[in-house]
């Protein structure tokens, strides 16, 4: 009976272990807050360019990392979007782009994306990206190097000036950014 608490409690500490080490990993991950945002370019669905440099002269964007398409759909990120798509009014109140950016192999990529967003209607100061073969993932370095992941959630507000006033990478699929947080974390002038 000894020997089964002493394993339970041991799993227990191995559990906790691998929370407290999944944190510092993405703790070390992406660009940090006073940093500047490196620059990047990516394409929407109707194949438009979309530069960080250009987006942050119109105001604060808001930058998301999705998992993008991990051979499923991820329900915490439709969550997430939904979130935040359900704060709309007030993002665009601090004149801030929200751009989402969806991660995966380029092949059929934008078609997996398409099927991400085909019950979401967005507005024009939302914006979904694709980041086919993780170009952009890994200049971030938020790429998630295990059996179907893609990248690790994060998101970030870049102010005008492109420094960044809001990171936060998420160990695992859960303990995303919340929108609240992200709205007061805008900078405004």
């Amino acid at each position: 009976m000894k020997s089964r608490r002493l394993k339970i409690v041991a799993a227990g500490l191995a559990v906790l272990a691998a929370g407290w080490f999944g944190a510092l990993v993405a703790a070390d991950r992406g660009p940090s807050m006073g940093q500047e945002a490196k620059d990047f370019e990516l394409e929407t669905l109707s194949s438009e360019k979309v530069k960080l440099s250009k987006q942050a002269e119109k105001g604060p964007v808001v930058v998301m990392v999705l998992r993008g398409y991990p051979g499923y759909q991820c329900p915490l990120c439709t969550k997430q979007v939904g979130e935040f798509l359900g704060k709309a009014d007030e993002f665009k109140k601090l004149n801030a782009t929200v751009l989402m950016i969806y991660p995966g192999p380029a092949a059929e990529l934008k078609k997996y994306a398409k099927d991400f967003i085909v019950t979401k209607k967005f507005p024009e100061h939302f914006i979904l990206a694709v980041d086919p073969d993780y170009a952009f993932t890994n200049a971030y370095g938020l790429r998630w190097e295990a059996k179907n992941e893609t990248a690790y959630p994060a998101t970030f507000v870049v102010g005008t000036d492109r420094k960044i006033a809001f990171a936060k990478v998420s160990s695992g699929h859960g303990d995303r950014a919340k929108a609240d947080d992200v709205l007061k974390a805008i900078p405004t002038k």
